[in-house]
């Protein structure tokens, strides 16, 4: 795909080294606005609900609504891209992101509420992928490992602190603070990527693929519909629906996966899958997102239902979590320089088990520093595992297909991540319900058992990352000493 480049729209190799810096970094505190609003309004719910005069359950709309109108509108980032600029719709999501913040705080009703929020999915599910593509083709594949580093970390981090300061302002502030502070940082955000970013875009863009849009939008709605319901559903019809609603979106997607084949220019071109590195990521990175997503959702529930921790207690140690994530970026270039892709991955995806296992450790009631370091050792290796992950996944990609891959890679990464909640969520309601009432809560036994299908999750990953070529990568990465094939 040829691209128009002028003065500031150098490609990646002729790009300024100071922009080829600047760049990761100015997508990355979007990334960390839109992760933040995904989770900071959870412990904020019956403050909220009470302003609008609701139930607090019904306030959950607004996070169901964010998750689905996200799901929808990921399948056209790339074609919008292509067809008005990458630096024009970057913008332009970001200025909508915000706005839609703003409407959420100053709602009034629950219907407001959930309309600013269904806004705000569609301008975080213009901005992450499109965010993404922006990096990959503005970045060196010298350098690339660098700036995925720093592409990760608000994925990671967000949802541990999301929870807490949500919290914290709510308490001690105004819960419409949530979201006017994205105010400032998304303004400040859209000045700098207009002034930084390069607006990059196909001589000829493709020609919208209507039925591809709607197709896709309806099976990735549905999916994310479904585990919804699956771990939040009430009891009765609860499983039934869910599972209506999982065939019905498979069998949409199946569809959708047909059309995309046939068609000259799909909406969702599925041609990265070609590329082994990225196929082989995309399947076995999904199992490691599950297992981590899923540990995110479990620990520190199961810190405050089963050991009666506060929730500044828990969060105190999912915060530790996430200090181990940021340390990683220090040493994970010189880690798969040193090892290479294949190995790194396959090794930490066996850590990742080891340490989600370790928290099997917590029922004996060990020290706090104990505890830290398992929370620690956690934080660390899904950092390294994803900031691997993401790498590899472009490592070989070509250039022309960069947008299409940054698009799927977001699809796969939203379901794998509702998929991990979900299985929790199912696991935990599934076993407090074979205990039957009144003690139809799970207890610490349903928790370890969890944590145990996390354990083999996180191993499948190892199995599949074992599938790799002993170089892949190496474009990225550099040679290796001590590889094998």
């Amino acid at each position: 795909m040829a691209e128009t480049a002028g003065a500031a729209d150098a490609p990646a190799h002729e790009a300024p080294a100071r922009l080829r810096r600047r760049v990761p970094l100015i997508v990355a505190c979007t990334f960390f606005m839109e992760n933040l609003d995904s989770t900071v309004i959870a412990t904020s719910l019956p403050v909220m609900a009470a302003s609008f005069g609701a139930p607090p359950a019904s306030v959950s709309l607004g996070i169901t609504a964010y998750v689905l109108t996200l799901a929808a509108f990921i399948p056209l980032s790339a074609w919008m891209a292509d067809r008005f600029g990458t630096r024009t719709v970057f913008v332009a999501a970001i200025l909508v992101f915000v706005g839609a913040s703003v409407a959420c705080g100053l709602s009034d009703s629950l219907g407001g509420f959930v309309a600013a929020r269904i806004a705000q999915g569609a301008g975080g599910a213009m901005m992450v992928p499109v965010g993404r593509m922006i990096v990959l083709r503005t970045t060196t594949r010298a350098e690339m490992m660098r700036a995925i580093a720093t592409l990760t970390w608000p994925a990671l981090v967000a949802p541990v602190i999301g929870p807490s300061l949500g919290g914290l302002i709510s308490t001690y502030a105004s819960w419409r603070w949530i979201f006017f502070i994205n105010l400032p940082i998304g303004l400040l955000g859209a000045a700098l990527a207009w002034r930084l970013v390069p607006d990059l875009k196909p001589e000829a863009a493709r020609a919208f693929d209507g039925r591809g849009f709607a197709v896709a939008s309806l099976a990735l709605t549905g999916l994310m519909a479904a585990l919804a319901l699956l771990t939040h559903g009430a009891r009765g019809a609860w499983p039934w629906a869910a599972l209506a609603l999982l065939a019905a979106s498979l069998w949409l997607g199946a569809r959708a996966v047909s059309h995309m084949r046939t068609h000259p220019q799909p909406l969702v071109d599925l041609a990265p899958f070609s590329v082994p590195t990225f196929a082989e990521t995309m399947f076995a990175g999904a199992f490691s997102r599950i297992a981590v997503a899923a540990g995110l959702f479990l620990l520190p529930l199961m810190f405050q239902a089963a050991f009666g921790m506060t929730p500044f207690e828990a969060g105190l140690l999912m915060l530790v979590g996430a200090l181990g994530s940021l340390g990683t970026k220090a040493i994970a270039i010189g880690v798969v320089r040193r090892y290479g892709f294949r190995r790194v991955l396959l090794v930490n995806s066996v850590l990742i088990a080891a340490a989600t296992a370790a928290c099997l450790a917590f029922a004996l009631e060990p020290p706090v520093p104990a505890m830290a370091a398992i929370m620690l050792a956690l934080g660390f290796t899904r950092s390294l595992q994803f900031t691997c992950v993401n790498t590899l996944a472009f490592a070989d990609m070509p250039a022309e297909r960069m947008g299409a891959a940054s698009m799927l890679s977001s699809m796969v990464q939203q379901l794998a991540i509702a998929a991990g909640v979900a299985t929790s969520a199912l696991a935990l309601q599934v076993l407090g319900r074979l205990h039957g009432p009144p003690a139809d809560d799970p207890g610490l036994a349903d928790f370890q058992f969890v944590l145990l299908l996390l354990t083999a999750i996180a191993l499948v990953a190892a199995v599949r990352f074992s599938r790799l070529h002993a170089d892949a990568g190496a474009d990225v990465s550099g040679p290796a000493r001590g590889r094998t094939t």
